[in-house]
């Protein structure tokens, strides 16, 4: 695939360094594991990921999933006529991976930023301390090269602060920016705990507890909690 992708990693146990919106991209046999269990609408688009070998993108685990399974997401282009969005949920098991890799860099994807490729190569410039990702529609019109971005998507960021410091910049940074550019996306604090940037931003203004996502989870979580894992590193 193209400089997108990064040095892959295999996974060593199910679950294991996986967070949401993580890639992965499945074996011959993982794809003929999709197709045996795909609706019929969705096989023209399986078919096409699986010649393309582009990737899915980890969810949130289902449930009722084993822990030898991993979910998946694999979110098609609106249609054209009528703008609809349709997300095809996979389950595959860990032995049917072939890679993983983290999310796509911003830096990587600013090619297929659309209107806002000026703005957001400011933003990654001044941000470049901060490595941070995208998921969503720009992520998958980079990865892909089909149209995912409308007037009306988001840009959507994923920021991992190593530090308090980097926390308070990257926000701030971030609402600068979002004066001008639809940003939206999460913080993901370690161990995969994600939350709004703009909800943490609220949060600060007006303690409060915040929405967590994580891989199994959601849950509401203080903000002094989350802080104290970065002043631990």
């Amino acid at each position: 695939m193209s400089a997108l992708s990064e040095p892959a990693r295999t996974m060593q146990a199910a679950g294991r360094g996986l967070e949401r919106h993580m890639l992965v991209w499945l074996s011959e046999a993982g794809w003929q594991a999709v197709m045996r269990v795909a609706e019929p609408r969705h096989k023209a688009a399986l078919t096409l990921w699986q010649g393309q070998d582009w990737p899915a993108v980890v969810r949130r685990v289902d449930i009722d999933a084993p822990p030898d399974e991993v979910c998946l997401g694999l979110p098609l282009p609106p249609d054209e006529e009528t703008g609809e969005k349709v997300r095809i949920s996979l389950r595959a098991q860990v032995a049917e991976v072939s890679r993983t890799s983290p999310a796509v860099e911003l830096r990587s994807a600013l090619r297929s930023a659309g209107p806002w490729r000026e703005a957001l190569t400011t933003l990654e410039r001044e941000t470049a301390h901060l490595h941070l990702r995208i998921y969503g529609s720009m992520a998958m019109q980079a990865l892909t090269g089909l149209l995912y971005l409308t007037p009306t998507s988001d840009i959507d960021i994923l920021f991992h602060p190593r530090s308090q410091e980097e926390l308070h910049d990257g926000v701030a940074l971030l609402s600068r920016h979002a004066t001008h550019v639809p940003l939206d996306g999460e913080i993901v604090f370690p161990g995969g705990q994600a939350v709004s940037w703009k909800e943490w931003r609220m949060a600060m203004d007006n303690p409060a507890r915040v929405i967590v996502k994580e891989l199994h989870a959601v849950r509401l979580v203080d903000t002094a909690s989350l802080l104290a894992t970065l002043e631990e590193r």
